[in-house]
């Protein structure tokens, strides 16, 4: 009598499991990621800027962008002749953010000390909000003030952080009135790995210092810098401590 051999599950069969072959397939190729990380401050950026970040031509940069935009990674908006792109949403930052920790996870030090990171490192543009060591600050600052408070969603802004950001001209307190309960969040720094603020507030607040002279852009990059003037107004939220020698 044969002997009857077990039938290989369908795929429809099979448990469920993260769908994660497909997303990480596109994330590796290099062109891409080299897209994907210029993107994640959060801005549109054209087609053609996209090409020359990374270093291939319009038509293969077209091609890896449509795979982007299928695989929700990016969207587009078509703008006359021309097309921008950004980042999906706050979930594609994260994720791309997450994994960038993981590849660096045993060289960090190595990483964030080469001259070409450290600009990086000290202020950056996350997905709209402030990333890098003045990041961390904002948000340690924010709650020791008592500005801001834990929620079971993230953080609430306070009656007394409404009062202290007014100091710095921000207006919190029409933010809070339209805004949802999750208006902060904690977000895990990609440099620092400690949390920095994100989230309608944190947006909010870098557009403000951006628009005061407060801080500004070094070039087409990611990174920040505080102006002179921005040293002074922002002291009490950006001040980075003070090293010990040992």
């Amino acid at each position: 009598m044969p002997t009857s051999r077990r039938a290989t599950p369908a795929p429809s069969d099979a448990p469920h499991e993260p769908r994660l072959a497909r997303i990480a397939a596109l994330v590796a190729e290099p062109s891409r990621a080299r897209m994907l990380a210029f993107l994640l401050s959060g801005e549109y950026a054209s087609a053609g800027e996209l090409a020359r970040t990374a270093s291939v031509g319009a038509a293969t940069a077209s091609a890896h962008l449509v795979k982007l935009v299928d695989a929700g990674l990016l969207v587009c908006e078509p703008r006359g002749r021309h097309r921008y792109f950004r980042i999906a949403d706050a979930d594609v930052a994260h994720a791309l953010e997450a994994l960038a920790m993981v590849a660096e996870r045993s060289s960090h030090d190595r990483t964030w000390s080469a001259p070409a990171r450290l600009r990086l490192r000290e202020a950056r543009c996350c997905y709209g909000h402030l990333a890098g060591r003045r990041g961390v600050a904002l948000l340690e600052r924010l709650l020791a003030h008592g500005w801001l408070v834990d929620a079971p969603d993230g953080y609430a802004l306070t009656d007394a952080g409404i009062a202290g950001l007014a100091e710095f001209g921000f207006d919190a307190a029409a933010l809070g009135a339209s805004a949802s309960h999750r208006i902060a969040y904690p977000c895990l720094d990609w440099s620092e790995r400690r949390d920095h603020l994100a989230g309608k507030l944190a947006s909010s607040l870098l557009t403000h210092f951006i628009e005061r002279g407060w801080l500004r852009r070094i070039g087409s990059e990611r990174a920040l810098e505080l102006t002179p003037p921005g040293q002074q107004a922002l002291a009490p939220l950006l001040a980075l401590p003070s090293v010990t020698p040992d």
